[in-house]
């Protein structure tokens, strides 16, 4: 019987970052970075002083020696038979306390930490704080799960508790008590360091990416691990002998063209988009906010085969798929909002529901279905542990300021018809030379030229438009020119008899036959280049004017 799911983990490796992608049926679902500037903070153990008690918060800040003072909640400070203490009896300002980081810090907010301190080894979680066992819900065998809940009862610490995790499955006794064994050890470890350090202070760091990447993701289920990096690939082969000699066998080293054989950049550059395209046609809008993210479903071009509410579902049922690698990959967590489109039907409405929450099953990440609003959106919830993708590897536009929108070109334009204006009233140079974005520079232009004509008829003077493909939409420079040679030289960007290579964007609008090129927002006028939009062509200028040109494309070119 064939697999379900081909799995495979990437891990590319640079000097200035490492890269860990995974991938099921060759689509990235997670993604994974880590740079050598910026280190992850979660799991780390450090020594913090208490540095405010916020009884109306029920919450403290403790300095742990990061930029920020770290966030620490009453809940994550309280044990079970502390249960209605409040915050102000737990702990005072200036007392020194173990911490352990559970969130990272993101945009303004200081790190998360818990004193509830858990040690995660290959196969239990070990909790020095607790007194109790779990095993990992994603084992279904009750006769397993009852065999390992034994495993951990005999082999535990007395007094301390244990988590048996997905991958203990199936393991033997020796496996489980040399895990036990080597976590105990940490913990001692940490609480020796702890006594001879002063806080704030680390005490104990996570894996680095790569080590964690083996500890958590990797196991029976991954067909391939692919890496760049001899040193990466020998020391991955050296851990996973020492768990499972045969799994070593299945990682390769790939030195030559990587980039292009697993495409990254172009995987990761499509999950920053808003716009998620489905096969059917249909697409996702992701909208991610700081307090929640919002998922927005709809038909686009997708018409369907038969009548309009199977047309609803299959759309709904196809976004639920991609709607939850998005999240994975993406990272998104705290509050989702999903709006699937309107189905009138309960049947379908539970069905796509059903589909949701068995689509999840595959996200390691704790994730909860709260089910449908009065309004019809669906409610989740997603365990928020590391910062999402968008704001590692994106910031702020310091344009819009994150309001994800910019000035039209015709906003840009009447603002630089007014600069001209105003320099027009103030200077006696005989031209204005206007330097814009390309877009713009066709708006006051204008077709034919005749905004331009218009304007210049208007101050009295000649004015030169030059489109700058590297100026910002919204920026605009206008200053005088000192007199006709500077004119002349700057009146077109072209000349008679000149060969260039244009990108045809448009029909033309008078003449179907024709299409349109531009550069540096000065049309050109291609003869017979209707059939070429969209393609570069070859082409040679035969007439030019002030505001435009015209071109015939050589024949063989295109």
């Amino acid at each position: 019987m064939q697999k379900e799911v081909e799995k495979e983990i990437i891990v590319q490796v640079t000097k200035e970052e490492t890269r860990v992608a995974v991938l099921e049926n060759h689509k990235i679902v997670e993604f994974y970075l880590e740079r050598s500037f910026h280190k992850r903070l979660a799991g780390n153990i450090y020594k913090g002083k208490v540095a405010n008690v916020l009884p109306g918060m029920q919450a403290a800040f403790v300095d742990i020696g990061l930029e920020r003072n770290a966030f620490l909640y009453v809940e994550d400070v309280k044990l079970h038979h502390e249960k209605d203490l409040p915050i102000q009896n737990l702990l005072r300002e200036g007392e020194e306390i173990l911490v352990q980081v559970t969130k990272e810090p993101f945009g303004t907010k200081g790190a998360r930490v818990t004193t509830l301190l858990t040690f995660p080894g290959r196969y239990v979680v070990f909790l020095p704080y607790l007194d109790s066992i779990g095993v990992s819900r994603r084992i279904k065998s009750e006769k397993e799960r009852e065999r390992l809940k034994r495993l951990a009862e005999e082999l535990r610490v007395p007094h301390r508790g244990l988590i048996v995790r997905t991958v203990a499955e199936g393991i033997s006794k020796e496996e489980m008590e040399k895990d036990v064994r080597e976590l105990y050890g940490l913990w001692k470890t940490v609480q020796e360091k702890a006594l001879r350090k002063s806080a704030p202070a680390l005490i104990h760091q996570e894996l680095e990416l790569v080590s964690w990447i083996l500890r958590d993701l990797f196991g029976d289920d991954v067909d391939r691990l692919l890496t760049n990096d001899p040193e990466t690939y020998d020391r991955i082969r050296d851990y996973l002998r020492s768990i499972e000699p045969s799994w070593a066998t299945r990682v390769k080293l790939v030195e030559k063209d990587f980039d292009s054989l697993y495409g990254l950049d172009q995987e990761i550059s499509r999950a920053l988009r808003p716009k998620v395209w489905l096969k059917s046609g249909g697409y996702l809008v992701i909208d991610e906010a700081e307090a929640l993210t919002v998922i927005d479903v709809n038909t686009g071009k997708y018409t369907g085969a038969k009548n309009f509410e199977e047309t609803i579902l299959r759309t709904n049922l196809e976004a639920v798929q991609e709607i939850v690698r998005q999240i994975r990959l993406r990272n998104l967590g705290g509050i989702i909002i999903v709006d699937f489109i309107d189905m009138e039907k309960q049947e379908h409405r539970d069905r796509v529901i059903r589909q949701l929450e068995e689509e999840l099953k595959k996200d390691k990440t704790r994730t909860y279905v709260l089910g449908l609003t009065q309004l019809g959106l669906v409610e989740l919830t997603r365990k928020k542990v590391r910062p999402s993708l968008s704001s590692l590897l994106e910031r702020t536009c310091p344009y819009c300021e994150g309001t994800g929108r910019v000035l039209s070109e015709e906003t840009v334009g009447i603002k630089a018809c007014q600069e001209i204006r105003s320099l027009a009233a103030c200077s006696d140079a005989p031209g204005i030379l206007v330097e814009v974005h390309p877009s713009v520079a066709a708006y006051l232009i204008g077709g034919g030229g005749s905004h331009l004509r218009e304007l210049e008829r208007e101050i009295g003077r000649r004015i030169i438009i030059k489109g700058i493909d590297t100026t910002h939409l919204e920026e605009v420079r206008v200053r005088g020119l000192a007199g006709e040679e500077e004119l002349s030289r700057l009146s077109s960007p072209v000349s008679t008899g000149e060969v260039l290579e244009v990108e045809i964007e448009d029909v033309h609008a008078t003449n179907p036959k024709d299409g349109i090129a531009r550069i540096q927002g000065y049309i050109i006028d291609v003869e017979g280049g209707s059939d070429c939009v969209g393609r570069r062509v070859l082409v040679e200028v035969q007439k030019v004017d002030r505001t435009c040109a015209r071109a015939r494309i050589l024949r063989g070119a295109g």
